[in-house]
């Protein structure tokens, strides 16, 4: 094993930069995402509503690869052109936000309603309000949910090695095929991912404790 690592060195470490890469810009923006489309499925408006609610119905139940290739096959073809890590990306960060939305959705269900009524009454607006006072103590309510979709995106970023993304698994399958070595080649690629999913998780138990 430890032959297979130092001969082939430069491509685990290649796979595993593209693979943080991809699984930093996914959770940032999917968080975003995710939030924006919470938020949209509890204002006043109905519309609104539906339209958060519509976003991650879809999303939420259509598999990350059948999105993925969607990016990578379609979106070039009629659109604009994408590589395969941008690709992956981009599926990897709308299937996230879907489920990251929900999981916000009941953090802002789980803040007392009075909380929003005596904001409104103060003079702040709908958006005022959730910014500053439901968000706030609704992440508390959400880190360890947060987390495992932390987590589980890391392990999704997988799916960039259907569409040529060069990140871990792609990597690593390479490797196999080369090497025919696969034991020992995923054994590897399986510790590189503990090496960015474990870090996650004790944070954000850090994280809850310190919040409690």
């Amino acid at each position: 094993m430890i032959h297979l690592l130092t001969s082939n060195w430069n491509e685990f470490i290649s796979g595993f930069g593209w693979t943080l890469l991809s699984s930093v810009l996914a959770l940032f923006f999917s968080l975003i995402v995710g939030s924006l489309f919470a938020i949209l499925e509890v204002v006043p408006n109905k519309f609104l509503r539906i339209i958060g609610n519509i976003y991650v119905e879809v999303f939420r139940n259509i598999p990350l690869l059948v999105i993925t290739m969607f990016f990578y096959l379609v979106i070039p073809l009629y659109v604009v052109k994408i590589n395969g890590f941008t690709a992956g990306t981009i599926g990897l960060t709308i299937y996230t936000s879907a489920f990251i939305a929900e999981t916000v959705r009941a953090g802002i269900n789980s803040v007392d309603i009075g909380q929003m009524e005596a904001a409104r009454g103060q003079g702040m607006t709908f958006w005022q309000a959730m910014r500053y006072i439901v968000l706030p103590q609704a992440f508390k309510y959400v880190i360890p949910p947060l987390g495992n979709q932390f987590v589980n995106l890391v392990k999704n970023s997988s799916v960039l090695a259907f569409v040529a993304g060069f990140d871990l698994m792609y990597q690593g399958n390479a490797i196999a095929s080369q090497t025919f070595d696969t034991v020992n080649t995923y054994i590897i690629v399986g510790v590189f991912y503990l090496i960015i999913t474990l870090p996650i998780s004790y944070y954000m138990q850090h994280l809850e404790r310190k919040l409690a």
